[in-house]
């Protein structure tokens, strides 16, 4: 018969717990007795800092929402890895049955310039939504939904800007740049529009504009390591990095012949 006990494991955290962002951060090392493999480690989280509530100490705070891998809102920085792990997959899904009895855990903040720490894993994603602001969208009137479907859209192109659209702006692929680059969140929120043909009459204004708003937010720039990719919990491809590229060409292009 299984017993309760194969069902849990042991383990050691070492968190980041930082008061605010002018403050010194350090890890703080945690034993957490009978975790439950079929929790997530989200849940895990959530048991820690109860436990830590009743002994009187400050909760550990992090980022989350929906906990279904759809809004971005959870993530931080797993043994190295953003979202932890496993592949294609977001933190609020990653379950403790991928860790061993007797793990050393590290969690720690996405590292980047542009986000700063807020308090312990929760850091301030907003510039993505400022990059958002500043081109991601359409001014054209699409009507309604069906209306949309009215638009003749080749079948392959439809499904490359929808792969694109996947991209559920978490900061993955800044944590894990060595150069904290925003290009493969900019490049897919740009390809999504820029294939559709709804997207083209400001397609050159917005690659120019989410480009120059990347650099101001002082995100680093693109070394093709590819990591961004390997992390990206909605696996978006790096070829949408390269159709930016070209958008941001023909752009300069388009801007000089005027």
């Amino acid at each position: 018969m299984t017993t309760t006990e194969e069902h849990t494991i042991n383990i050691t955290l070492k968190v980041w717990r930082q008061k605010g962002p002018r403050d010194k951060g350090r890890f703080e090392t945690i034993p957490v007795q009978n975790v439950e493999t079929h929790t997530s480690f989200l849940e895990m989280l959530d048991l820690v800092n109860e436990k830590l509530t009743h002994e009187g100490k400050e909760p550990i705070a992090f980022d989350n929402d929906c906990r279904e891998g759809i809004c971005g809102t959870c993530g931080c920085v797993v043994d190295g890895v953003p979202h932890g792990p496993q592949k294609a997959m977001t933190l609020c899904q990653l379950h403790m049955r991928k860790f061993s009895n007797g793990d050393v855990i590290a969690v720690e903040p996405w590292r980047a310039r542009a986000f700063k720490v807020i308090k312990d894993l929760m850091v301030d994603r907003s510039p993505l939504d400022k990059i958002i602001q500043s081109g991601g969208y359409v001014s054209v009137n699409t009507g309604s939904p069906q209306d949309a479907n009215a638009i003749p859209v080749p079948m392959d192109v439809a499904e490359k800007a929808m792969d694109a659209a996947a991209c559920i702006g978490c900061g993955a692929c800044v944590a894990a740049c060595p150069n904290a680059s925003a290009m493969l969140f900019v490049s897919a929120k740009v390809s999504q529009l820029a294939l559709l043909p709804q997207g083209k009459p400001e397609a050159a204004e917005r690659a120019i504009s989410m480009v120059k708003a990347m650099d101001d937010l002082l995100f680093g720039n693109c070394s093709n390591h590819r990591v961004c990719e390997a992390v990206c919990p909605k696996e978006i491809s790096i070829i949408n990095i390269a159709r930016l590229n070209r958008e941001f060409i023909k752009a300069g292009f388009a801007s000089e012949a005027v």
